[in-house]
């Protein structure tokens, strides 16, 4: 700029604005689909919000980034000044012969980071698509202990490095490639304002009339850009289009097909109250059966469609529930959620398993020892916090009323009276007579009745696990198929039967994901028929 000529500034000027497209007003706005390439590639730091915090980016854009761009520009068109017939070629021919070679393998590095930070972004949404049920389940990488947003996907990177060899060695053709970009680049920035719209409108409660103006003037500025580069709509441009209607045609029929199945699972749950009658005719084995749901209440339908065609069921039943939180680890007593389900006597349990995004799984023996230890501090506090001397409110079937039953029939042999309370108050049983020193030392004697029966009961339901873990532990997994009703439509049918099916078999197993052993692995399938 101070070589070539110092006066290049004043192309600030808006007026050059108006007299370029004053004198051809079709030739400039063709010619707007080249203009947007110089701004593409500044948008990569913006997908580098996973890395770095917004602050860092924003002062990086505002004092680095932007200030160098004007500067490279400015440079450029003072050299083109004097040098019109360079234009193919201005960046490098603008670069004094002693730079050439430095600022070359600048370029390249800049290049590289400006594609990690696209392969980053893609890493990113695939995550969140997945966390939606928008995307086949493939694996995820956290490569940072601190920063939830550092990930990486295997198999979307190595499907992005053969797209991007794939498309360089077909086109052949930077001008081609560009035109590809400058759909792309812009079709994201139109994306990016109504999304900011809707964020105004819902989020940040935003007046109308600002709304408005947003998208009025910044709608306009992306209709414009937009419009000139579908002009080279067939010169590459239709690349980054099919691109993403192919995305979305993935994204719609995984989404179709996992709302249908969960909606299936959920009409045809079993509640806790119908697990006696499904259970008590079964047979039971030896050992314990850790029977894996999506579902964190009530019973799944794979349950009761093996027990139906399989009528015998193992010892202790353990419902397992894996949710994977946003945070870095969960601590190990906090890792389990433990509950009993149905009554005492048929030994069933739901688990909730919480695990970070760095917690490790790398086998399933620790899980099962884990698991299986809280298990049993779960039945030990569970009769002890009914032993106390105010139970909770009984709920039919569950092990409150069977304990508070036990210590009303000793109170009761004590000779001591005592009074019910209503459905509604908080107390299950309360004295409202004071007791004689004579009475008083009958309940001393009763309550340490109870203690010792809650003692026995507990004792005896641990040997039990313990026999039970030494006979085995099994791993029940269902394999269920979604296929669309005979009255279905034909579209609905193509979906779900064929398209659905194919995502389906070709996405992670839940056995890889979740860890499961294969020579203990019990897979039950199932036909989900919507």
């Amino acid at each position: 700029m101070f070589i070539y000529d110092r006066l290049i500034i004043r192309a600030f000027n808006p007026k050059y604005i108006y007299d370029y497209f004053h004198g051809n007003l079709k030739q400039a706005w063709v010619s707007l689909g080249g203009i947007v390439l110089c701004i593409t590639g500044a948008e990569a730091m913006f997908a580098d919000l996973g890395h770095f915090s917004v602050p860092s980016i924003q002062i990086g854009f505002g004092f680095i980034v932007y200030p160098c761009c004007l500067l490279a520009y400015l440079g450029q068109a003072a050299y083109l000044m004097e040098n019109p017939g360079h234009v193919a070629h201005t960046f490098y021919k603008s670069i004094p012969e002693p730079f050439y070679w430095p600022m070359f393998s600048i370029a390249v590095a800049a290049a590289i980071i400006a594609s990690q930070a696209m392969v980053s972004a893609t890493f990113s949404i695939v995550k969140q698509s997945m966390a939606l049920c928008c995307f086949p389940s493939v694996k995820v990488v956290h490569t940072s202990a601190t920063i939830a947003g550092q990930i990486y996907v295997p198999e979307v990177n190595w499907t992005l490095m053969s797209a991007a060899i794939i498309v360089t060695a077909a086109f052949r053709s930077t001008n081609k490639l560009g035109n590809a970009y400058g759909i792309a680049v812009v079709g994201v920035m139109a994306v990016t304002t109504f999304f900011l719209a809707l964020i105004m409108v819902l989020i940040w409660h935003t007046p109308l009339w600002m709304v408005f103006t947003f998208i009025v003037v910044f709608g306009l500025i992306d209709f414009l850009y937009f419009s000139s580069v579908l002009f080279k709509f067939e010169q590459g441009g239709y690349l980054p289009l099919a691109f993403g209607a192919a995305l979305l045609f993935i994204m719609y029929v995984w989404h179709y097909g996992t709302t249908w199945k969960h909606e299936f699972e959920l009409r045809h749950q079993l509640s806790e109250s119908a697990v006696r009658d499904l259970v008590y005719p079964a047979t039971r084995i030896p050992g314990i059966a850790l029977v894996y749901t999506e579902l964190a209440d009530g019973i799944p339908c794979i349950f009761a469609h093996t027990i139906k065609n399989l009528p015998a069921l193992h010892s202790v039943v353990v419902l397992v529930c894996v949710k994977f939180l946003p945070v870095t680890r969960v601590m190990d007593h906090e890792r389990f959620i433990m509950r009993r389900v149905g009554s005492r006597d048929i030994h069933m349990f739901r688990c909730v398993a919480r695990y970070g995004y760095k917690d490790v799984r790398n086998d399933s023996d620790g899980f099962e020892i884990q698991l299986l230890q809280k298990l049993k501090e779960f039945i030990v506090h569970e009769r002890l916090s009914g032993a106390d001397a105010e139970c909770s409110q009984p709920v039919e079937g569950s092990r409150n009323t069977k304990v508070c039953e036990t210590a009303e029939s000793v109170l009761e042999q004590a000779g001591l009276r005592k009074t019910v309370l209503t459905q509604n108050s908080e107390n299950y049983g309360q004295v409202i007579q004071k007791p004689t020193s004579n009475q008083s030392a009958k309940v001393t004697h009763a309550s340490e009745d109870v203690n010792e029966i809650t003692n026995t009961q507990v004792a005896g339901e641990l040997a039990f696990i313990e026999r039970c873990t030494d006979a085995g532990v099994v791993y029940l997994l269902g394999n269920s198929e979604v296929r669309a009703s005979k009255s279905s439509t034909t579209l609905k049918k193509f979906l779900i039967n064929h398209v659905y099916h194919i995502l389906k078999r070709n996405c992670r197993r839940a056995s890889a994901a979740l860890i499961i052993p294969q020579e203990r692995l019990l897979e039950v399938g199932m036909f989900y028929e919507v």
